[in-house]
């Protein structure tokens, strides 16, 4: 059975920090990309960061330079390091996994709020 499962999130006031991470078992396939993606209430969901299995990240220009993406290939698992968080971070963060079979997984999602 595959679990993608992502803990870290919470509440913190603008100019803190969070690291949220997310841990994939049960998929056979070899793993290509892992990332975090957020949403807000009305809005679609957005690519935050990530990770390709070569070590290749991409981030969301809003977050670049305050929001770090690691990744450890043995432990499948996939972290991103929040700082200098603002109001406009507040989101339900979701980790997403992609297989090279080309199979999707998602987490259940994260809430991260900010507060001014």
């Amino acid at each position: 059975q595959v679990q993608v499962v992502e803990s870290g999130g919470g509440l913190v006031q603008a100019g803190g920090s969070l690291r949220l991470s997310c841990a994939a078992s049960g998929i056979m396939l070899s793993i290509k990309t892992m990332g975090w993606h957020r949403q807000v209430p009305g809005k679609q969901r957005e690519l935050v960061a990530a990770v390709v299995s070569g070590g290749t990240t991409n981030y969301a220009d809003s977050v670049k330079g305050r929001f770090t993406i690691s990744r450890d290939n043995a432990k499948n698992t996939v972290y991103l390091q929040m700082n200098s968080l603002k109001p406009d971070d507040t989101a339900v963060y979701y980790c997403n996994v992609a297989t090279w079979g080309y199979s999707d997984y998602w987490g259940q999602g994260t809430q991260v709020t900010v507060s001014s």
